[in-house]
């Protein structure tokens, strides 16, 4: 499943190469609560066709109103880039259905020119972060090849995105959860691929969609060159399989790195790559594990939202509450539970 940006500036290029006429709009600003993120895109056909999002759809509505329907048949007019500007009333957020006190400021490229987006299309596929700069001025586009995934920013004048290749995952370790894990990564736009040396587990493997290599983990993730948009989750409880795959990926860019297991688990393998690959408390930082955030999930299916919701919390840099940390919570279970046992020892002393 394709990201929503990449789909939405594929769709705005093949529109253009078809001769359609398009409107391309980015949230620049937000004030208070917003719907979408600063950085999210949407594109309008003349027709009034919509990819993308940039609201709950009220805004989509309006804007469809404005460009097209209200401009008749000859469709969206070609001009500079504008900012507008909604849900600075109260009356406007009820109307946009915005939240409460919720104000955001959108950028419209009509008509944008198609080879930039060519361009930054190749630049994309091939695996490269671009940073895309508009000058509100004069409508130009200059595209920038970059190594860092820097911020979103706007200052009325210039507009400036770093956009990426699709988010993927490595899945190491084809059982049950890997397969819901799967699942789940794909409705969050990640291009997933699963790995797995084991016969027996590879060829029961049932999910459309993903990349399937029966190879040595370690191999593999040389091969697949991870990089800030890359996420690597062992799951196979297998330690051959495991520990050389989670060295070779803490080498890399990875954005998140993580392997399935017990608190007992985590700190043998920890102790392991210590001991015997001369890793370093330091060094093992990016390595999460136990996986996922504390939901008191038991079953396959609810450990795989808990492990997606620790994956996109890192993706998206939300710094998430120490009660949600498996680990901690676990622990202050049990002490919570040696507590009672020793207060009951007492009462019946």
């Amino acid at each position: 499943m394709e990201s929503i940006d990449l789909l939405v500036l594929r769709t705005a290029r093949d529109w253009l190469s078809a001769g359609d006429r398009v409107l391309l709009v980015t949230v620049a600003r937000t004030w208070g609560s917003s719907p979408r993120p600063v950085g999210s895109m949407m594109a309008l056909r003349n027709d009034g066709r919509v990819v993308g999002s940039v609201s709950g759809g009220c805004i989509e509505d309006d804007l469809i109103h404005k460009y097209t329907t209200a401009h008749g048949a000859e469709g969206l007019p070609q001009r500079l880039p504008e900012v507008v500007r909604y849900g600075v009333s109260s009356d406007e957020a009820h109307r946009f259905g915005l939240p409460c006190g919720g104000t955001l400021e959108l950028v419209l490229e009509f008509m944008p020119a198609k080879e930039p987006f060519d361009q930054l299309l190749a630049g994309l596929d091939s695996g490269q972060l671009v940073r895309r700069e508009l000058d509100l001025r004069t409508g130009q586009v200059n595209l920038h090849n970059t190594s860092t995934a820097d911020q979103f920013t706007f200052d009325g004048q210039r507009m400036s995105s770093t956009l990426g290749p699709g988010y993927r995952m490595l899945l190491i370790g084809a059982g049950a959860l890997a397969e819901y894990v799967a699942v789940m990564a794909q409705f969050n736009g990640f291009q997933v691929t699963i790995c797995d040396p084991r016969p027996q587990y590879i060829e029961s493997w049932s999910v459309p969609g993903v990349g399937v290599i029966q190879e040595m983990p370690d191999d593999v993730v040389r091969a697949f060159s991870p990089d800030v948009r890359t996420a690597i989750i062992a799951l196979s409880h297998d330690p051959k399989l495991d520990d050389l795959a989670l060295l070779e990926a803490l080498q890399s860019s990875a954005f998140y790195i993580g392997a399935i297991g017990s608190r007992r688990n985590n700190q043998s393998r920890r102790d392991r790559l210590i001991e015997h690959f001369g890793e370093t408390q330091e060094s093992l930082e990016r390595l999460h594990g136990p996986i996922g955030i504390y939901i008191g999930s038991k079953t396959p299916p609810e450990i795989a939202v808990s492990v997606m919701a620790e994956v996109i919390a890192v993706k998206n840099a939300v710094a998430l509450p120490g009660e949600l940390s498996i680990a901690k919570a676990k622990t202050e279970s049990d002490l919570s539970g040696a507590d009672k046992v020793q207060s009951m020892s007492l009462e019946n002393a």
